[in-house]
């Protein structure tokens, strides 16, 4: 049964720091010529407050699917998605909207505005409002806690992947967010790379207090999370607690087989 919307006062849709994602037998269908393919089924998934989870599967598994529908890009057909003290699977349309300035979201493809400077590409999602603090000194504060202090003023085609990648990143941060997604974030970048802006992000974890979910088909980058939430054809096949050791070969050889 789809969830009902209703409209969610203003002050509901401010998730407190430390935010907790409930995730309850959550359900998405698409019809694609003629055929309903279920994207999800019966996914049900906790995510303490500050954590850090990895939700790996291989391609078509619902990995995108579930990042989307927690971020009140697409709506679910049935169950239930709570971030912090707000239901999203409720929320009208105006107030997704609203949900969404509250959370960040990082994607495969930077999706940069070529014409723009790395410091008003980052300050992007501000321009359209007031806001009572300078926009682009956030900006400049954040493209400094990415690394990129000095290269304000670079376009796009100035960044190497790695650096554009950052960018987007202190994007998704400049509304200070309690609730970091990424969408395979490494994807179009080297090993290396890849590395390097999982270290960020884990980082910028440790710092901020957030909660990050992270969408990816690398188990190395997976390795690097809490918890590691392993999805085949649309359903949660198991869930991986990662030890505090790095990189652990048992670990590796485990997250990377989808046999149920």
């Amino acid at each position: 049964m789809a969830p009902q919307k209703r409209d969610v006062p203003a002050s509901e849709l401010q998730p407190t720091a430390g935010t907790a994602v409930e995730i309850e037998h959550l359900g998405k269908r698409y019809a694609t010529g003629g055929t309903v393919i279920a994207a999800l089924s019966d996914v049900t998934v906790s995510v303490a407050a500050g954590a850090t989870v990895a939700v790996t599967g291989p391609s078509g598994s619902g990995k995108s699917t579930l990042l989307h529908l927690v971020g009140a890009m697409d709506t679910a057909d049935e169950g239930r998605i709570t971030v912090g003290d707000v239901e999203v699977t409720a929320l009208t349309r105006s107030k997704q909207v609203d949900y969404r300035r509250r959370i960040g979201f990082v994607f495969q493809r930077f999706h940069l505005l070529p014409a723009l400077t790395a410091l008003d590409n980052v300050a992007a999602p501000l321009l359209p409002y007031r806001t009572a603090f300078d926009k682009h000194e956030r900006a400049g504060r954040l493209l400094k806690a990415v690394g990129l202090e000095g290269r304000e003023t670079s376009l796009p085609w100035e960044l190497s992947g790695g650096e554009q990648q950052r960018v987007a990143i202190a994007r998704a941060l400049i509304n200070e967010p309690v609730l970091l997604m990424a969408d395979e974030p490494t994807g179009n970048l080297d090993s290396q790379t890849g590395a390097e802006i999982m270290q960020l992000l884990v980082e910028l974890r440790d710092q901020r207090g957030m909660t990050v979910i992270v969408a990816t088909h690398d188990p190395v980058i997976a390795s690097r999370c809490d918890r590691v939430v392993r999805l085949l054809d649309g359903r949660v096949l198991d869930e991986v607690t990662v030890p505090h050791v790095e990189q652990p070969e048992a670990l590796l050889e485990r997250i990377s087989r989808y046999e149920p």
